[in-house]
């Protein structure tokens, strides 16, 4: 074929002799009738009756997706048999994406360590960076009756339910609320961020399965998921399920305050998020106010 593809370029050029020419014509018609017997013979009895070597062009057949790849299930929020398996999921260790107040979170049940530091590997998120727990009122920790000022309670009276997360001082009354396994595991070794969501999924959810280890369900580093695609297409294939709820209420997380030092009159914006830093001021103004504290 190279030498028939060169002669014709010199026929273009008006440079092959007559006798080569007449000779290669012949060449190239007993090559053309060869591949049309051995093609029309071959595909007739459908297998290789005459030789014809390896195709030159070959179509490439479309990439099929592996079947069972991802193992995450996508239950919607709205049904109680969809909680219930979350929950059950939870409690047997799995890690989920669920709806927030704000915006989706990557969720791990306190009885089960490994599962948190499964979101660390999930995120990939620095392991120097703490994992909130997420309770879903207040009256889960009056019960155990942790040792905070009135200031304290005053003001998370104030913020909770809500997009607030509020960071307490740590201590033995985390075991009383159900995070004794995962102590360790969750905030720092002095302090510990607790969110109360404003969301009825999600206080069903942790009504069902105790106190459990949040964080915003999008790789570290990247913007938050704010509808369950998002988290779908990010870590799905990472995941054993993610509880589908539509748009989040923000586009943005929580804003985090610092109330290690309240009793000196003292709180820390650490992130501000989806509620404003005066607004936060504002309530901490009437939570004093409601002691008399100047």
């Amino acid at each position: 074929m190279e030498v028939v593809i060169v002669c014709f370029l010199l026929f273009t050029l008006e440079r092959l002799p007559l006798p080569l020419e007449i000779a290669v014509l012949s060449v190239f018609s007993i090559l053309c009738l060869y591949g049309f017997l051995a093609s029309f013979a071959n595909s007739l009895f459908n297998k290789e009756l005459i030789l014809m070597g390896p195709a030159i062009f070959k179509k490439e057949e479309p990439k099929k997706m592996e079947e069972g790849v991802s193992s995450c299930i996508l239950p919607q929020s709205h049904r109680t048999s969809s909680l219930r398996t979350i929950a059950n999921m939870l409690d047997n260790g799995g890690v989920c994406g669920i709806p927030t107040d704000t915006v989706y979170a990557l969720a791990a049940s306190c009885k089960h360590p490994e599962a948190i530091n499964r979101i660390y590997s999930i995120k990939e998120r620095p392991s120097e960076k703490p994992i909130c727990i997420c309770i879903s009122n207040l009256d889960q920790l009056r019960v155990i009756n942790p040792p905070f000022s009135p200031l304290l309670w005053n003001f998370m009276d104030l913020v909770y339910p809500g997009g607030i997360s509020c960071i307490v001082q740590k201590g033995e009354w985390l075991k009383k609320l159900g995070v004794g396994p995962a102590y360790e595991t969750v905030g720092t070794n002095d302090s510990i961020m607790i969110r109360v969501p404003d969301h009825t999924v999600t206080a069903h959810l942790t009504d069902m399965t105790g106190p459990l280890a949040i964080t915003s369900a999008n790789p570290s580093g990247e913007s938050d998921s704010t509808h369950h695609d998002m988290v779908i297409t990010r870590l799905s294939d990472k995941l054993d399920a993610v509880l589908c709820d539509g748009y989040s209420n923000e586009l943005v997380g929580s804003t985090v305050v610092n109330c290690t030092k309240i009793n000196e009159g003292i709180i820390k914006i650490l992130r501000e998020g989806c509620v404003p830093t005066t607004k936060i001021m504002q309530l901490f103004e009437r939570a004093k106010n409601t002691l008399g504290v100047l």
